[in-house]
């Protein structure tokens, strides 16, 4: 699966979870620079996001890309497998930017919707890392039931935290999450929990949020 996705005008770019790299030599978080930025969605896998059910799309302002999931399901209950409890999706992204800047991905927005037994509970999780370099911090959220409503998880990164994407070298983004489902003191014979990252009407989806700079030796 190969998507392209374009981000005109003031485009802004993710912010990456966890230890710093090259942010001690970098100027100031800066507006997008204007030229097109050009977002390559180079593959999709995973359990929670088979082929065809992951969409990408740059928000209007240009602040912020959206995934959007239409199958990524994680669920216990008497028609579900037991595998189901599980489901994961990794996206690889490679971010064509202007030369003389980088990025990094300030916040992260979750969301979705959750119906959960009294005594289940369910948990989403994500990480983030460039190509080449390690992987940034798990972030979690947990829910426990009875809980049946939308629900919203967010990752903030601290300025002084971002990971940067190396300035000068070509290295794909990964965005892995998860969302698993446990019946706990519930009875998943007779009784179904579920988590999504989706909503019913397709109006809900992930917003990842961008933030740029420019790279050492710029004037």
């Amino acid at each position: 699966m190969f998507r392209t996705v374009l981000a005109g005008g003031a485009a802004a770019l993710l912010l990456v979870l966890g230890t710093p790299a090259h942010a001690g030599a970098a100027k100031p978080s800066l507006p997008a620079p204007p030229d097109k930025i050009v977002i390559d969605l180079v593959s999709v896998n995973g359990t929670g996001c088979p082929e065809g059910t992951a969409q990408v799309a740059v928000a209007p302002d240009n602040t912020a890309f959206t995934v959007t999931y239409s199958d990524y399901l994680a669920q216990v209950g008497p028609n579900a497998s037991p595998l189901e409890f599980r489901r994961n999706c990794q996206l690889n992204l490679r971010v064509h930017v202007p030369s003389g800047f980088t990025y990094a991905i300030v916040q992260a927005d979750y969301r979705g919707y959750a119906s959960l037994q009294q005594g289940a509970s369910a948990m989403e999780r994500a990480n983030y890392y460039f190509q080449g370099m390690p992987q940034t911090a798990q972030r979690s959220h947990y829910f426990a039931g009875p809980y049946d409503d939308n629900w919203q998880a967010t990752d903030r990164t601290e300025y002084a935290d971002l990971v940067w994407a190396p300035c000068g070298e070509k290295r794909n983004f990964n965005i892995n999450t998860e969302l698993r489902v446990n019946a706990g003191t519930s009875n998943p014979k007779t009784q179904t929990s579920f988590m999504t990252m989706d909503s019913t009407d397709g109006s809900v989806s992930t917003e990842y949020h961008l933030a740029w700079t420019e790279c050492p030796g710029m004037p």
